[in-house]
C-alpha cells in the first residue's frame, strides 16, 4: 500500500530537486570566486588541525568544487578522504586522497578514489547539497548515501557534518522524513551557519 504523505513528500523534493539543479547551475556560472571563497571560511571558522581525518568530494559538473578547500587541508596535514560507494543502499566508505592521485569512475557520474586506497572514518564530513535551510537540513540527489553514512558514522564516533553550497541553493523549507539527517554547520560563499543540535 503507497502512503500518500510519503507520496507527497517525494513530489516534493523531486519538484526541489529540479529548481535546485537550475539555480546551482546559474549561481556555478556566475560565482567563479566561490571555491576560494568557501576555502577561506572553513579555514577561518574551524580549526583543521594536522592528523584530523577531512572528508570532501570530488565535483560533479555544475557542483561546488571543493578541491582547492581539500589542498588547504592536506597543506596543513589533515588526511583527506572522499567517499567511495560499496552498493545501492549500503552507507559511503571514505578512502585516502591527496592531490595527485588518479580517481577511478564509479556511480552516477562521479570518480573515487581506488578501492587499494585505505579507507577510515572522518571526523569531519565536508557534504555536498541541492538545497539546504536555515534548520540545517538539506536536500540531496535522492539516493540516501549520505544520510544512511551520517546516521552511520554518527552511531559509532563523533563527527562534524559541514554542508557546503552557493547561498542561491537555500530554500525556505526542505521536505523531510526521519531518515533525512540534520547538519551541524552550512558554510556558502557569503556566511557561515551554526545548528545546535
Amino acid at each position: 500500500m503507497i502512503d500518500a504523505d510519503t507520496v507527497s513528500l517525494d513530489t516534493r523534493k523531486q519538484a526541489l530537486r529540479k529548481d535546485a539543479k537550475t539555480r546551482r547551475s546559474l549561481a556555478f556560472s556566475s560565482q567563479t570566486a566561490a571555491p576560494t571563497a568557501i576555502r577561506d571560511r572553513l579555514l577561518s571558522s574551524f580549526d583543521f588541525t594536522a592528523g584530523m581525518v577531512i572528508s570532501g568530494y570530488w565535483p560533479l559538473a555544475d557542483e561546488l568544487d571543493l578541491r582547492p578547500s581539500l589542498e588547504a587541508f592536506h597543506e596543513r596535514g589533515c588526511r583527506v578522504v572522499l567517499p567511495a560507494m560499496t552498493g545501492r543502499d549500503r552507507p559511503l566508505v571514505f578512502r585516502d586522497w591527496t592531490p595527485g592521485d588518479t580517481l577511478v569512475p564509479a556511480g552516477f557520474g562521479t570518480l573515487e578514489p581506488a578501492g587499494s586506497q585505505k579507507a577510515r572514518p572522518p571526523d569531519v564530513l565536508l557534504v555536498p547539497l541541492l538545497a539546504f535551510d536555515r534548520q540545517g537540513y538539506r536536500l540531496g540527489y535522492g539516493g540516501g548515501f549520505y544520510d544512511r553514512s551520517l546516521a552511520d558514522l554518527r552511531a559509532a564516533q563523533a563527527v562534524m557534518a559541514v554542508g557546503v553550497a552557493f547561498s542561491a541553493l537555500e530554500v525556505e523549507a526542505v521536505p523531510r522524513d526521519a531518515n533525512d539527517q540534520p547538519l551541524d554547520w552550512i558554510v556558502t560563499e557569503r556566511e557561515v551557519l551554526e545548528f545546535e543540535r
